[in-house]
């Protein structure tokens, strides 16, 4: 069997996109691969997109179908179906693309180094201004460099680094070896945002060894994307913003020793909670109902809720006099 598999979770409307993803697995300069395809229960057929693959090519792709449980739930399934004997697993979204040296890039960087987990940087349009690569991070953090061409290099305290800014990371860079993919799982709870932060948290607390590349390893594209779907006056706003305090909540507790991540955990949860209760204040504007129950179990959850809702009153009404 192939010594990497590629896990593909597949949601999307349009026709030619996982097509597109496709093509750049395909041409990559590392051949050594098989893809899992995982369909989501996608409006759009998964066949349609598959039918113009060589055979050759078709015989490397394995299907999964399965009900609609989100992109952590159908990663999940990639992850669960890795076969016994494959070395690395590396995630693409179906609307990203990868570039030619990808896999060879991880590949060789895990194998030198002795890494079990890998990240690449990534590039995109105009849209994607706030991420960022890897050599940027030597502007403001301890980087260790360990090869130049590429350049490839290790955080030591990549926890910390990465909780007061996650935009050099992105799945679709990112490669794990065996230790995290038989281990390791993403909380498909938290379908609407910051699944993936916590993914790459409890990967690095749990790897050996993680390294970061510089070269991009991947184009971001512009298919389905459900967190950025979801703007200040979506309905499923409230419900984004509780499920990225819950992610936080976990963190704070793997990271409760460290007390530098620990506040920028909290800082991340004040705005959490100021957001959405300004998507309250909002609805109310618009002479819509606030979203009562939910809003109980966040407060059930952390009543510091109530006190971010005082806060913010009081400052209302000190403006307005």
């Amino acid at each position: 069997m192939a010594k990497l598999t590629v896990i593909i979770p597949y949601y999307q409307k349009e026709p030619g996109i996982l097509r597109r993803a496709l093509a750049s697995v395909f041409a990559q300069s590392y051949q050594d691969f098989h893809v899992l395809v995982i369909d989501d229960q996608s409006p759009y057929s998964i066949d349609e997109e598959l039918r113009p693959l060589a055979d050759g090519e078709r015989a490397r792709v394995t299907v999964i179908r399965q009900d609609n449980k989100g992109p952590g739930g159908a990663r999940n399934t990639g992850l669960d179906n890795v076969p016994a004997d494959a070395a690395f697993a590396a995630f693409l979204d179906s609307d990203d693309i990868w570039t030619t040296d990808h896999l060879q890039n991880a590949v060789d960087s895990m194998s030198r180094f002795g890494a079990d987990c890998y990240w690449a940087s990534i590039t995109g349009g105009e849209a994607f201004y706030y991420h960022f690569g890897v050599a940027d991070l030597e502007a403001s953090d301890t980087v260790v460099r360990l090869q130049e061409s590429p350049l490839v290099v290790e955080i030591p305290d990549l926890s910390n680094v990465m909780l007061r800014n996650w935009s050099f990371l992105h799945l679709s860079c990112m490669v794990v070896g065996r230790r995290l993919f038989e281990t390791v799982r993403f909380d498909a709870e938290l379908r609407l945002a910051a699944e993936d932060v916590l993914f790459f948290c409890d990967c690095i607390l749990a790897a050996n060894r993680v390294v970061l590349c510089d070269a991009a390893g991947a184009v971001r594209g512009e298919g389905i994307n459900i967190f950025h779907s979801i703007d200040n006056d979506s309905p499923q706003f409230l419900q984004q913003q509780f499920n990225t305090f819950v992610a936080l909540e976990t963190l704070e507790h793997r990271l409760s020793r460290k007390p530098s991540a620990v506040a920028s955990i909290q800082s991340y949860q004040h705005t959490a909670r100021r957001q959405a209760l300004w998507s309250q204040a909002r609805r109310l504007k618009r002479r819509k109902s606030p979203q009562f129950r939910l809003l109980a179990r966040w407060v059930l959850r952390d009543p510091k809720l109530l006190q971010s809702a005082f806060e913010l009153a009081v400052g209302k009404f000190s403006r307005s006099r």
